[in-house]
């Protein structure tokens, strides 16, 4: 459990070879626009990422829902001396230099701990449409207002637009392609009304063989679409390099929610490999429309 609290380097280890020690296995779609960005930049990206995969490894855990709780708590407090200028965590040390150069609000730290919060109380399910709705503003959301900082990509209102656009699409997208996957560990993201509309019971071991479940993965995948095409609209706002690995993101998530389009969502989600991956990541950072 130590390496999930919020504790002091290992004496004659940096920080931040703590957090690449935590983000160097990760298979993420940001990589490639990552590449573009200035050592700084990725050194930030990699200290926000190592908070994000701690706390979720604590939500996502084996341990008690009550030790889940007090580890995210203690995250909270970690936050609090973050900005107070003592943190005590390697991780909160690596982000002691991005949270001054780059301006990043101490709300959406805490947002993507109550996202992670939400996920400890037990295995979502059903949520309602505003349940959802906050769970992927703090989860995704987050994320996506603080990144746009480090990018060197903020622009205000736009960016905030277009952040919040994105994450909204990428969590969705994500929802409907793991729809089995969270099954399998008792977890159903789909919200209560639209599974009431369709007749559909609030149980992840039986969704998969939900008659009507086609129809509400093209109602979720509607939804996705809409927040892509929103994002999209508010690139020009911006540089576009500045924007290169939310738009990599884009690409790749975008790809997803096209292949379950064309196959009218049919059950399972599909799959995307790393090629792939690189041609749509790669053809969105150099066009607006659709990859």
């Amino acid at each position: 459990m130590s390496e999930l609290a919020p504790i002091a380097p290992p004496q004659g280890t940096a920080p931040q070879e703590v957090v690449d020690r935590i983000t160097g296995a990760a298979k993420s779609s940001f990589s490639l626009g990552m590449k573009l960005l200035t050592r700084p930049r990725r050194q930030a990206m990699r200290a926000v990422y190592a908070f994000c995969r701690v706390v979720d490894d604590i939500a996502d855990g084996d341990l008690p829902a009550a030790e889940k709780r007090a580890l995210l708590a203690d995250w909270r407090a970690e936050i609090d001396r973050l900005y107070a200028g003592r943190p005590a965590s390697a991780i909160g040390q690596a982000l002691a230099r991005p949270v001054a150069a780059y301006d990043l609000p101490k709300d959406e730290f805490l947002a993507m701990i109550e996202g992670m919060e939400m996920d400890a109380d037990g295995p979502i399910v059903a949520p309602s449409e505003a349940q959802l709705a906050r769970y992927t503003r703090c989860v995704a959301g987050s994320v996506g207002m603080l990144s746009m900082r480090i990018f060197g990509a903020w622009q205000g209102a736009a960016s905030e637009r277009f952040a919040l656009n994105l994450a909204d699409a990428l969590q969705l997208t994500n929802i409907l392609r793991d729809i089995e996957e969270d099954a399998e560990i008792g977890r159903l993201y789909l919200p209560a009304e639209l599974l009431a509309q369709h007749n559909a019971a609030p149980d992840p071991a039986t969704i998969a063989l939900t008659p009507g479940l086609t129809s509400i993965a093209a109602e979720i995948g509607h939804r996705a679409r809409l927040h892509f095409s929103a994002a999209r609209a508010e690139i020009p706002a911006h540089a576009r390099l500045s924007l290169a690995p939310a738009l990599a993101m884009l690409g790749v998530y975008d790809g997803y929610l096209q292949k379950m389009e064309q196959a009218g969502f049919a059950r399972p989600g599909p799959t995307m490999g790393r090629g792939e991956k690189l041609r749509r990541g790669l053809a969105a950072l150099f066009k607006a429309g659709p990859v």
